[in-house]
């Protein structure tokens, strides 16, 4: 990525890194296989982990669903991951059923209260940032680099553009789900 793309980059998300005090760190959904974090997952949680061990907020909420025929869900397996390195189950909660960012945000909003800080790949971010706010989420954000190829990067941009000229996130209305698609703090991610 070019210095001007990295720039303009830093200047959106200066307030961001600016601000601490954050209610929750919001870890969005990324594959997993077997039960392991993709590398874009694993990405995720590692900077979610260490913004978590520098103090940023108290806990963290990992969002994703199951992919057709997986046994686990994004979500089980970025809570199994956070607490095997020393995060307590008592700081995570595990959201299990989203299938895209605007369901990640839309299901964790009953649960979250204050700000967030979201962790998601660095082109992905700031549509993140747009579905969060378009919530009524107050966030920041936080971009986790990585070698992202520029398909990427324009694809974010296209469905940011989608956003902007205020055509709805998903076709037809989404219900949030029922109040166990999400674990509340303290209650442990299942093993596989």
């Amino acid at each position: 990525m070019g210095p001007v793309r990295w720039l303009w980059l830093a200047l959106f998300l200066l307030p961001a890194f600016a601000q601490g005090g954050y209610a929750w760190i919001v870890v969005l959904g990324a594959a997993q296989y077997g039960g392991r974090p993709s590398p874009a997952l694993e990405r995720r949680l590692q900077a979610a982990l260490a913004l978590y061990q520098k103090g940023l907020a108290p806990r963290i909420a990992v969002a994703g669903g199951k992919a057709p025929g997986d046994a686990w869900s994004e979500g089980e397996v970025g809570c199994r991951y956070l607490a095997r390195r020393g995060v307590p189950r008592e700081a995570l909660l595990c959201e299990t059923l989203s299938q895209n960012t605007y369901e990640n945000l839309l299901f964790l909003k009953p649960h979250l209260q204050g700000p967030i800080l979201l962790v998601t790949d660095a082109p992905h971010l700031p549509r993140a940032l747009f579905l969060a706010r378009l919530l009524g989420l107050e966030a920041g954000g936080y971009p986790v680099p990585g070698p992202y190829p520029l398909s990427y990067w324009v694809r974010e941009a296209l469905y940011r553009l989608w956003l902007y000229l205020g055509l709805r996130p998903l076709p037809g209305g989404l219900k949030p789900p029922p109040p166990s698609a999400s674990r509340t703090p303290g209650s442990p991610p299942k093993a596989p």
